[in-house]
């Protein structure tokens, strides 16, 4: 078989269900590499924006291969992490400081090509409805929000929380497609 040439594949340095899915919608050739990344520590920026950026440098290196995409999200109230809640009572915690406010989410990403390095950031306004005790307990009771940043899911039960977004809505579930796309496309990776 010489001359033909090998399928480029991207490298997903995730284990991000939500990211999986995002990118085998579009059909690219995928191979998923979680990485072991610890996500707290004294040597990461306090930042919300700046902790995003080196989450995701940090999977993003920890993977080898050509075509590695890596990425992380963050919850950014007023400058406070919101990280993913360690249990049903911190993602309660979560949820009434969100109730009736906006914050950000900020998902950066990391791609190693070939060719060059990518790493940027990409950020989402999100306002949540106010939401009652009985709310916040029948979202809390369904578990859904204690492997998300924030301690919620816009794609999921999560959307009934939420009164708007400005911005990308991906860049809330954790990938900005659309950029990541245009950036495998311009550098000649086709779905």
């Amino acid at each position: 078989m010489a001359g033909r040439a090998t399928p480029l594949v991207l490298t997903l340095a995730s284990g991000s269900p939500r990211r999986r899915a995002l990118l085998e919608a579009l059909g690219f050739p995928l191979k998923v590499v979680p990485p072991r990344v610890e996500e707290a520590g004294e040597d990461l920026p306090q930042d919300p924006r700046e902790l995003a950026l080196a989450l995701a440098r940090r999977k993003g290196e920890e993977v080898p291969g050509e075509w590695v995409l890596a990425a992380d999200t963050v919850v950014d109230l007023d400058g406070q992490v919101l990280g993913k809640p360690r249990d049903r009572v911190e993602n309660h915690l979560f949820l009434r400081l969100l109730s009736g406010r906006t914050h950000l989410v900020h998902t950066a990403i990391y791609l190693r090509t070939p060719q060059d390095l990518v790493v940027e950031v990409h950020t989402t306004r999100v306002r949540f409805r106010n939401l009652s005790e009985e709310e916040i307990a029948w979202y809390v009771q369904s578990r859904e929000g204690l492997d998300k940043a924030g301690g919620y899911g816009a794609q999921g039960l999560g959307m009934a929380l939420l009164e708007g977004i400005e911005g990308d809505f991906y860049t809330v579930v954790g990938l900005p497609v659309a950029r990541v796309f245009a950036l495998l496309w311009e550098r000649g990776f086709r779905p």
